[in-house]
């Protein structure tokens, strides 16, 4: 589970609620319409039947799941494996990582690998890498897509059905309750600014994180797998590519060289 997302879910919720209640427990009812609740998420959802193919719709779903329950692949287990088969290519030979594909459990490391112990050429080992890691990044950023996209449509939605209920107002225009009323039509205006900043925008920014840094880890396994066919030693491997870790993650003794 991602504790960063469910804390900023959970607080951010209930710092909403209780901003409302502080001045009184039963204010927390005036917040509600059903009438508003249908405009933003069913205009938004109508908007995005339009936006995208029917099948792709189930997407979303998978995309609030990955927001909350995601696992970040560690950067130092990929280079930590790589400096391994490095070892063992330089000690062996490259066709001896044939009897270590058992220990490769990341399919992208284990498809270059592969490609490496057939034969091919280190350039076109990378160049066929270097697509999948295009294709990837491509699903993701449609994937985030769908997310960014709810989220510029529920503000307009939530414009929109105020825009309903001043009309209704001021159809049946009464100045003794003219406060109640455009309470009432501001709601939706709420709703949509809330959906689309305390949850769907954010949802967006985070599967854009978690797509560069596992774009960033696959980067790592074909810099490795490359040096790896070149017969570049280990430690020089490891050097080149805890390059693209952070110096505050690195192992101590990384930090003293």
């Amino acid at each position: 589970m991602d504790r960063a997302s469910v804390i900023g879910i959970v607080f951010g919720s209930v710092i909403m609620v209780v901003s409302i209640m502080v001045n009184g427990v039963t204010r927390i009812f005036m917040f509600y319409d059903t009438a508003s609740v249908l405009i933003v998420l069913g205009g938004g959802l109508s908007s995005m039947f339009i936006s995208y193919p029917l099948a792709d719709m189930m997407i979303i779903i998978t995309c609030f799941k990955k927001t909350l329950f995601n696992h970040k692949e560690d950067p130092m287990d990929t280079i930590t494996l790589i400096v391994s088969l490095a070892d063992t290519a330089r000690r062996e030979g490259l066709l001896s990582l044939e009897n270590r594909m058992q220990d490769i459990e990341d399919p992208f490391v284990a498809s270059g690998i592969r490609m490496a112990i057939d034969g091919l050429a280190p350039e076109i080992v990378e160049a066929v890498m270097n697509t999948e890691i295009d294709a990837v990044n491509a699903r993701h950023m449609y994937n985030r897509s769908l997310v960014a996209n709810f989220a510029k449509y529920a503000p307009a939605f939530g414009m929109i059905g105020t825009l309903i209920g001043l009309v209704l107002m001021m159809a049946d225009f009464d100045p003794e309750s003219i406060g109640k009323a455009m309470a009432v039509c501001l709601l939706t205006t709420l709703y949509g600014s809330v959906l689309s900043n305390l949850y769907f925008l954010p949802m967006a920014d985070k599967l854009g994180f978690l797509n560069d840094f596992e774009i960033r880890v696959k980067e790592i396994a074909v810099k490795g797998i490359v040096a790896i066919q070149a017969g570049e030693n280990p430690r020089i491997i490891k050097q080149k590519l805890m390059t693209y870790v952070p110096t505050a993650q690195r192992p101590d003794e990384e930090e003293e060289n």
